[in-house]
């Protein structure tokens, strides 16, 4: 079984985004929601649905991002 970086997809009310992906992304994409489902046992999600915690994992983990956003100013 592999190891998976990308847990199980929480039900998140969801912002609406228009994208393009390269056709070669989206078949890894589906290959990656295919083997977390078998993972976990479920259905195979929308792989559109593994693109927003994908995200979140990488900036979670990205060191210089979060350097970086230690050093601004929030939004107001």
């Amino acid at each position: 079984m592999a190891k998976l970086e990308l847990g199980p997809i929480a039900d998140d009310k969801p912002m609406k985004v228009t994208l393009g992906l390269p056709a070669s992304l989206h078949r890894d994409l589906t290959a990656y929601a295919e083997i977390l489902a078998r993972e976990a046992g479920q259905a195979a999600a929308d792989p559109f649905r593994l693109i927003a915690p994908m995200l979140e994992r990488f900036m979670a983990t990205d060191r210089g991002f979060s350097k970086g956003r230690k050093g601004r100013k929030p939004i107001a």
